[in-house]
């Protein structure tokens, strides 16, 4: 099998002027930024048309270190929709430098299922990643310089809540001081960095419904408390229309396409245990604005994942799912089923009936959204035909999902058009009903944070720290307990232990620290150890990558 990277090359890429015009975008809503890549106007969306549109959500089981190859998923059931005939495209995240250059190398699908071109869009792109965290730390610049003029006056601030960020994986950063060397320096503080997905400007991106209500959501971020106790809003500082003005050009959705020349909306990228893990609401929309039926995904298992993008996302939006898929891999059942993580892609039988009980749980989960699932199996090339009938077996049988093999990645999209079928029948015949919320937006912030421990992750009860408590007792105070809640926690386990495969139930969830997203209009609510900056592994990514007369090697 060709690495990913050899695939890419080889594909003949259209002509971005032609994507778009499969999706009846007029070269006057089109940007061209090259031969291959364009921004559209976020005022071409049709709100007839997305009424109409058929919007499916891919999540999957919870993941190993590795991944259940989501995106490659998600990118293969738009190739196998469009093989068969359907107007389909696909809204994806985009990738974060960081894990690139870390762990995942690349993060645009994989083999013959890939947005292209791959090597644009998992580094620089289009400039949304550093527009964000430019953003962002001018708002810290700008805010240091205020608590600099005003160091004397009654007009200070005597709590700072806003750090910085930056797209790298850096772990010295997580805790840092700045303003030495003297008064003219500025004033010694400790502070830190978050990565950029992280940032709070991030997630308004990806939640704004235009230009005007991204500016609403810039003013109304909290940044700290005034020597009165008051809170000091970026409003306050008078900056709103200064930072918008940095991401006037970001809040455009990318378009692209895949190894196909399917079309691709590629907006956003806010992770999913430290965010809430969704593609920019534009992007989601304007994609089903152009096509009968729009593929998206969220972030990490459906647990992180799917609750976000049902509970924040859909929310906000006023959108529904048709139906969701979610991904589901032998190496990754077998973890859940306690085969040790280095014997995963052997053959193990009763690795794989144990751990169809997490399987279990996400599916179950989903059906109490009122969404109606199918099962998407990635094949890998040790996948045995024995193991596979299991779990097709058990979907069909005991959860009654309907069940596809997925095999996009070495196939395209004729590997994904049972998929493709399975996905457009169901949708015809039993489509999801309308979300049943976990929680209702006017119930108080604990009373929410309990609902989605015991009903989506199996929790038996949830305490709060010292920290947590005075953040809780001060969002009561200002009276926004409305918003919805994002639970921050580690991806591997349905707990805060990331240890904790399988069907975990009855644990202790710990709610270490809350942070009130204003801006985002969003709580944020950390459980476990998290990391809003991640660090490097031993032997980074970065290692392999070199670029040899001209030709990037190592990025996939």
């Amino acid at each position: 099998m060709k690495s990913d990277i050899q695939i890419a090359r080889e594909c003949q890429l259209k002509p971005i002027e032609e994507i778009a015009h499969q999706l009846n975008i007029t070269d006057q809503e089109l940007e061209p930024y090259g031969h291959y890549i364009g921004k559209i106007s976020h005022e071409r969306m049709d709100p007839d048309k997305i009424a109409q549109s058929n919007l499916i959500l891919v999540t999957a089981i919870t993941p190993t270190k590795a991944g259940v190859g989501k995106t490659t998923v998600s990118i293969g059931l738009a190739l196998g929709l469009n093989k068969i005939g359907k107007s389909a495209a696909v809204a994806l995240r985009e990738p974060s430098l960081g894990p690139c250059f870390g762990m995942k190398g690349g993060a645009a699908g994989g083999g013959y299922a890939q947005v292209l071109p791959m090597e644009s869009i998992n580094l620089h792109f289009t400039g949304d990643f550093h527009a964000i965290t430019s953003a962002h730390n001018m708002i810290t610049a700008l805010l240091d310089n205020y608590i600099y003029q005003n160091r004397n006056s009654c007009e200070g601030l005597s709590e700072v809540l806003w750090k910085r960020v930056l797209d790298v994986n850096d772990r010295s950063l997580r805790n840092c001081i700045t303003g030495l060397g003297g008064v003219g320096n500025g004033i010694p503080t400790e502070t830190g960095f978050d990565i950029t997905p992280a940032s709070e400007i991030m997630a308004i991106l990806c939640l704004a419904s235009d230009l005007e209500d991204l500016r609403r959501r810039i003013d109304n971020i909290l940044l700290g408390y005034t020597k009165t106790k008051e809170p000091f809003h970026v409003k306050d500082l008078g900056i709103g229309g200064a930072i918008t003005i940095l991401l006037k050009d970001a809040i455009k959705p990318n378009l692209v396409q895949t190894t196909e020349g399917t079309p691709a909306f590629i907006h956003g990228g806010p992770f999913a245990n430290i965010a809430h893990g969704c593609n920019s609401i534009i992007a989601t929309k304007m994609a089903m604005s152009c096509c009968d039926y729009t593929i998206t995904e969220a972030g990490f298992g459906a647990d992180l994942g799917a609750e976000k993008f049902l509970d924040i996302k859909c929310r906000v939006a006023g959108i529904t799912p048709k139906l969701t898929v979610i991904v589901a891999t032998l190496a990754g059942l077998k973890m859940h089923g306690d085969v040790h993580e280095k014997q995963i892609y052997e053959k193990d039988i009763e690795g794989v009936r144990k751990g169809l009980a997490n399987l279990d749980r996400h599916v179950h989960n989903l059906h109490n959204f009122g969404q109606t699932v199918v099962v998407a199996f990635n094949r890998y090339a040790t996948d045995t035909d024995e193991e596979i009938e299991i779990v097709r077996n058990h979907c069909e049988q005991v959860l009654g999902c309907g069940f596809a093999i997925n095999n996009a990645y070495s196939e395209g999209g004729k590997g994904a058009t049972e998929l493709a079928e399975l996905v457009v029948k169901t949708i015809e015949e039993h489509p999801s009903e309308p979300i049943d919320h976990v929680y209702e937006l006017s119930e108080p912030v604990k009373t929410k944070v309990e609902h989605i421990a015991k009903r989506i992750y199996g929790a038996a009860n949830v305490t709060y720290s010292s920290k947590a408590e005075k953040k809780l007792a001060r969002i009561q105070e200002l009276n926004m307990e409305r918003y919805p809640i994002c639970i921050a926690k580690t991806q591997y386990s349905f707990s805060a232990d990331p240890k904790g495969y399988g069907d975990v139930r009855d644990f202790d969830m710990k709610v270490e620290d809350i942070v009130l997203n204003s801006g985002a209009e969003m709580i944020v609510v950390i459980m476990g150890s998290i990391m809003r900056m991640p660090g490097l592994p031993k032997e980074p990514q970065a290692v392999h990558m070199d670029i040899v007369d001209g030709v990037i090697e190592g990025l996939s």
